[in-house]
């Protein structure tokens, strides 16, 4: 700004809050304390220049609806012109960069892109999930007199705290009490479309990335004296520790943590005892709350994490920078596999000693979905997973039969207990590892608590199909199947399926493996599926799907279960291996997965041909579609790919002379230009 163009934000913060005062709200200004929960949270977050903590809004309050429902304001003045907002190319608060770090500048610069930084504070450090950021600029016209525009955004759970505009106004009467209900009506009525949803997850989850990047680089670096067990664990425990339960259990606050030397009174004694409230709520089966809370025992009792050192304790230290770097992201209920990326990130930077032992390569989120989509899975699907990992897979499931049971049940009460239902009876899963047990149980509490049936068995040895907990004399109803498996097991991993299937009367089958399971590593195993379960589809995969993790060539395998395989029957055979994605494995990338050729709409194609056939065929074309037989006796004929025809056709000749007689011309054209040039024409 020239020094001509002098700042009016005292005349506006004056204009303003003169409103406040009229209407007879109990408004604070810079310096004022709202509560103690909105305070600290403010100082806690990243300031509006980048540096740690002192956020203070021009001005907040918080009002409550007429059910009693409290929502902070925020409001942030400025006192330039062109200074209210700064959106994006999709018309978003740009509060991001390119490389999806805060972008200080326009947050610091813009009164709306300010605001809704604030509010993201909130949403980060506080039990508050709903919150109105308010901007507030102007300048003085030609004749002196003092000009105004107003930006009223929501910034919520539901919106993944970024921002949406909910009107124009002139002033703040919308606040006044007699209007705020109906101000809150609107808001209520504000929807992202799906479209809008799918970005913004995609966004969230590249900064997801970049966080865990952060975090675990900064643990791995810093903090001494842990195991790898121990860092999932200390995870795990942070996490569950701050979600709590409204009105029920107040999650953990970084304050909360003493650091004291007292017996009971230690820090790992004040995060058990939270994390025991929170289960005891869930109301989870004994069994596994006594299971959680003994392995998490194990790690935060321990003397050297709890030692009080220069003030703090090292589990306090790890304790605040997962609470700093992942709140909120586990906070607005991200529906994608968390956990699943945490455990990865962990992977790369802690370089787990018994990596190669344990085989664990975790599905990516979009093939987990893609797994779920092929089996068919629904409302009334009851779904398990041998080898559940992160519970990635079960995640995905989960959504699929939330998303169909909210498209087809409109009665909110019926909705509400065909949820709770879906979580707690109609999903299974086996893990055999300790540490990746616990990530699966955090993830499936993160995303909804389906987490009741997730057990800590080996599923071919250990499992006799029924239900783990609750109703454990009873079979589980299995309908549907999803699995990524250790290929390191027989047959590639085949030995999972086989088993599975065979313990399933109907239903489908979606799984991801090792190419050479369906080329002949798994006759036996193949022969017996065969007997009892239809090879509907053969999906040759990206080559580079699992980049970074594993380079091995992989299949999809999809299976109508309960009725043998008939050598008539038609196998679709399809070659995926352009999925519309480009992949990179660049450590500092501020995104390795990059949409470059329709990718969703190419992974909706491929459901739509599995299930329906080749009239389906859009942006595939025949060469990469192609139907066929197999011989159920064989096993090791699940690859097929589309015949090349050889045989020359017309066109082709044509096409040869052609080229052919063009390069004749070219040639005596150079000859005719080497000659001109001798004799010097």
């Amino acid at each position: 700004m020239t020094k001509n163009n002098k700042s009016v934000e005292p005349n506006i913060a004056d204009l303003a809050n003169g409103w406040l005062k009229s209407y007879g709200l109990d408004y604070k200004l810079e310096q004022e304390s709202l509560n103690t929960e909105i305070d600290r949270a403010l100082n806690d977050y990243a300031s509006k220049n980048g540096g740690v903590g002192g956020n203070r809004p021009d001005a907040k309050l918080l009002l409550r609806d007429k059910n009693s429902v409290a929502y902070p304001i925020l409001i942030e003045y400025k006192g330039y012109k062109d200074r209210l907002v700064k959106l994006d190319g999709d018309g978003k608060i740009a509060n991001k960069t390119a490389k999806n770090t805060s972008d200080f500048k326009n947050i610091n610069s813009y009164a709306v892109n300010g605001a809704v930084h604030y509010a993201n504070a909130l949403l980060h450090y506080t039990s508050y999930t709903d919150i109105i950021a308010i901007g507030m600029t102007g300048y003085k016209d030609v004749y002196g007199k003092l000009q105004h525009s107003i930006g009223v955004y929501f910034v919520s759970k539901s919106n993944f705290g970024i921002g949406q505009k909910i009107d124009d106004y002139t002033d703040f009467s919308f606040l006044k009490k007699e209007n705020f209900d109906e101000f809150i009506e609107k808001v209520k009525r504000l929807q992202l479309s799906q479209e809008e949803i799918d970005k913004l997850k995609e966004q969230r989850e590249r900064e997801i990335d970049a966080s865990l990047v952060k975090l675990n680089n900064d643990i791995y670096q810093n903090e001494k004296g842990l195991g790898e067990n121990d860092r999932v664990y200390l995870v795990a425990a942070s996490i569950i520790a701050t979600l709590g339960i409204p009105n029920k259990v107040a999650a953990l606050e970084k304050s909360d943590l003493k650091s004291s030397d007292e017996e009971g009174n230690r820090d790992g004694d004040i995060i058990l005892r939270k994390i025991k409230a929170f289960l005891n709520e869930k109301q989870l089966p004994q069994e596994k709350k006594d299971l959680i809370i003994r392995t998490l025992a194990n790690t935060l009792t321990t003397d050297n994490i709890n030692k009080e050192e220069n003030g703090e304790s090292q589990l306090k230290r790890i304790f605040t920078k997962i609470v700093d770097d992942l709140g909120i992201y586990y906070k607005i209920g991200l529906t994608t596999d968390f956990t699943g990326k945490l455990f990865n990130e962990m992977y790369n930077w802690l370089g787990f000693s018994q990596d190669k032992l344990n085989d664990v390569v975790l599905t990516p989120f979009y093939i987990s979905t893609l797994l779920a989509k092929l089996a068919r899975v629904d409302k009334d699907s009851y779904v398990w997973d041998f080898a559940t990992g992160s519970a990635g897979l079960l995640v995905a499931s989960m959504n699929e039969m939330l998303i169909d049971a909210k498209n087809k049940i409109k009665s909110p009460e019926e909705l509400a207990k065909k949820s709770a239902a879906i979580k707690a009876n109609q999903l299974l899963g086996l893990e055999i590892l300790p540490s990746v047990y616990m990530l699966a149980i955090l993830n499936m509490i993160l995303m909804g608590d389906g987490s009741s049936n997730i057990l800590n068995k080996d599923s071919l040895k250990d499992f006799d199909g029924n239900y783990g907990f609750g109703n454990t004399d009873k079979k589980f109803p299995a309908t549907a199947f999803v699995l990524n498996p250790p290929y390191s097991a027989a047959g590639n991993g085949m030995i999972f399926v086989e088993r599975a299937l065979s313990m399933m009367s109907k239903g489908y089958a979606a799984i991801i493996i090792q190419n050479s399971a369906g080329s002949g590593k798994a006759i036996e195993y193949n022969k017996k599926i065969l007997k009892h379960s239809t090879l509907l589809a053969s999906i040759k995969m990206p080559i580079d799907l699992f980049i970074g993790k594993s380079s091995v060539q992989t299949n999809v395998y999809v299976f109508r279960v309960g009725e043998a395989h008939h050598k008539d029957c038609t196998v679709k055979f399809i070659d995926f291996s352009n999925d519309g994605y480009t992949r990179s494995n660049r450590k500092k990338a501020s995104c390795n997965l990059k949409d470059t050729d329709r990718a969703r709409e190419r992974y909706q194609e491929i459901v739509d041909l599995v299930q329906f056939g080749k009239k389906k065929l859009n942006i595939f074309t025949e060469n990469e579609y192609y139907e066929a037989n197999i011989d159920p006796e064989n096993g090791a004929d699940w690859n097929k790919t589309a015949p090349i025809d050889t045989k020359p056709t017309l066109d082709d000749f044509k096409k040869t002379v052609s080229d052919y007689l063009a390069w004749e011309v070219s040639c005596l054209l150079k000859r005719q230009d080497k000659e001109n040039d001798r004799l010097g024409k």
